[in-house]
């Protein structure tokens, strides 16, 4: 460092990912990721703010005014010299040689064995999705967004209005071998658009797709689309919009079927099986909004709270509060109530649905 350097005026890589701030624990952290070769680490608040504002354009001093302003504390050369020499360490500064990662042998798209394993659908799961963005763009846009969400719910209502027919519908279909393969056929190829949504959503605001595949754990084989930096969408909402695109898609599924549903008369065994059909895909569909790990729900209440690894942060603070009540005090006051919400929310949650499914299957089962 030269007697001038609060002069100097670094810049961050534009490709270097930055999130919003994330509670983890009793501290709150940043997440940085270098896309040129995978990898991440964490800050806090004050590294953030400095780095967040390496824009070229500020000098090491006016940000370091900045800083004063905001924490009391002015840095100095010793200060600067150990953030941009992790900073340099890891090459995040413009004008650095970015990493060069070896490139990988081709790996095999078959992982694990019969009876548990994965295996890779597309060699490029971004060019997928990017061609499904195409396509699908024009339904992409707010109002059309809007008004397919809102014939969504006016399907729901009008299906909750009849649930006890479709109730009696779907256990008359749960004795139909035939017409229930059908129906859980369509019900699979409803988890696969769940899964792709969920890809095309994260194309559209400016996340990347890694890998699509089918995953199984016999008798059950589902499709995944594994979303990478979600984290680093612009905003909240884009990472809400991500989180239940899944859902929506299941919902949006269900809906020709439902226009049949309602075009039969009462007592036709086609509309008896789409009954079940609407019943179940809606239980599908609904059921993924609870935010119990590891559902959709659950990485949407992380994302609008902006909390990392909510369940196991509340269950260890719970656990603290019980061992040692002191040390629990020094977590700070948002995420002690966050933590004791969600750990007791959480619980009487599970606690209501076990009791639910006790109670249908006794009205299901009883004589």
């Amino acid at each position: 460092m030269t007697p001038d350097v609060f002069t100097h005026r670094p810049r961050l890589r534009p490709d270097i990912l930055l999130s919003a701030p994330l509670l983890r624990g009793p501290a709150t952290v940043h997440l940085i990721k270098d896309p040129a070769d995978g990898s991440s680490f964490e800050v806090g608040p004050k590294e953030y703010f400095l780095i967040s504002r390496l824009d070229g354009d500020r000098s090491l001093e006016e940000i370091g005014v900045e800083y004063a302003a905001a924490f009391g504390r002015r840095l100095g050369e010793a200060n600067w010299q150990q953030l941009l020499g992790l900073l340099g360490t890891k090459r995040l500064l413009e004008g650095a040689p970015v990493r060069v990662v070896p490139a990988a042998p081709p790996s095999s798209p078959l992982t694990g064995n019969l009876y548990r394993g994965s295996l890779r659908l597309v060699a490029d799961a971004g060019a997928t999705t990017g061609r499904l963005h195409r396509v699908l763009r024009p339904l992409l846009r707010p109002p059309v967004l809007i008004a397919l969400l809102t014939i969504c719910l006016a399907m729901e209502v009008v299906l909750a209005a009849g649930a006890g027919s479709l109730v009696r519908d779907t256990w008359w279909l749960l004795r139909q071998p035939v017409a229930l393969v059908g129906v859980f056929t369509l019900l699979w190829l409803s988890t696969a658009c769940h899964e792709l949504a969920h890809g095309v959503a994260a194309r559209h605001h400016g996340g990347t797709v890694s890998e699509i595949g089918l995953r199984w754990r016999l008798p059950v084989a589902i499709m995944y689309c594994r979303v990478d930096n979600y984290r680093f969408l612009a905003s909240r909402r884009h990472q809400l919009v991500v989180g239940a695109a899944g859902a929506f898609a299941n919902l949006l599924f269900l809906l020709p079927f439902a226009l049949w549903w309602a075009a039969l008369g009462p007592g036709d065994p086609t509309r008896r099986v789409l009954s079940g059909l609407l019943l179940l895909g809606s239980v599908q569909a609904l059921v993924n909004l609870v935010p119990l790990p590891p559902l959709d729900g659950y990485t949407m209440i992380g994302h609008a709270l902006g909390v990392s690894n909510l369940a196991p942060e509340s269950g260890r603070y719970l656990r603290l509060r019980l061992r040692d009540r002191q040390a629990a005090a020094a977590y700070p006051r948002r995420a002690r109530a966050l933590y004791t919400a969600y750990g007791i929310g959480s619980s009487v949650l599970v606690c209501l649905i076990a009791a639910g499914l006790v109670a249908a299957a006794f009205v299901l089962l009883a004589p």
